[in-house]
């Protein structure tokens, strides 16, 4: 199993961490890291761009695993992790997606910006958004709206067909579900399903959630390969 976390998060969160400590009781292997400009790993994060977030999973399931493998992608890893099967198709037996935020940065960025945000944009490069879940803002670049069109996949079909497991919070603030209903239309496979957790949140933490979680990265792991 691969675990792919969010937009400024790095491999020792909550659900990071549960997922490991799981896949060690069962004997499973598990990677997990850090995208460039994340947690441990060098550069600046301002820097990043998806595609280059995208390559960094395509190198950790090239490098660092073997035979096919589940990826579980929670927030922007859940974009990243689609991104991944598309190039490596013949790797991976299954997806998780935890509120997964496909096209974001086009969907939930640039067009819910105001116009006085976009000019900034436009003038400066980079625009400093706050943020619920650090002190500091999350700098935002022009070149990673820009970038991330090349990325883009929700207006089309995906030409994935493992199995998708996809949960997310109808409470999630930052993504909204309704992502993950054209994130289920968008893709090919048939062996889709959704899980909304009416009181979840975007991180989906709780016990219940990493339960969910598990049981979802149990039924996949378990399952024969293709």
């Amino acid at each position: 199993m691969v675990f792919c976390g969010g937009f400024k998060s790095d491999m020792t969160g909550t659900k990071a961490s549960a997922l490991a400590e799981a896949c060690r009781a069962q004997g499973r292997a598990c990677v997990r890291f850090d995208y460039f400009g994340h947690g441990q790993s060098s550069g600046d994060f301002a820097v990043g761009t998806i595609g280059r977030w995208a390559e960094d999973v395509i190198a950790v399931l090239d490098a660092l695993t073997e035979g096919p493998q589940v990826i579980v992608g929670s927030s922007m890893g859940g974009w990243l992790m689609l991104l991944a099967a598309l190039a490596r198709p013949e790797r991976v037996c299954g997806l998780i997606g935890i509120a997964p935020a496909a096209d974001f940065t086009e969907d939930l960025m640039w067009r819910e910006m105001p116009a006085a945000v976009r000019d900034a944009l436009r003038r400066d490069g980079v625009w400093h958004r706050p943020s619920e879940y650090s002190d500091d803002p999350y700098p935002i670049t022009l070149r990673l709206i820009e970038e991330g069109r090349r990325h883009l996949l929700l207006d089309r079909p995906i030409p994935l067909r493992c199995p998708v497991r996809l949960l997310h919070g109808m409470k999630d603030a930052d993504v909204p579900w309704a992502q993950s209903l054209k994130l289920v239309a968008a893709l090919e496979s048939r062996d889709v399903t959704l899980t909304l957790v009416k009181e979840g949140d975007h991180r989906l933490s709780a016990p219940d959630d990493l339960a969910r979680l598990l049981a979802a990265v149990g039924e996949l792991c378990d399952s024969p390969a293709p």
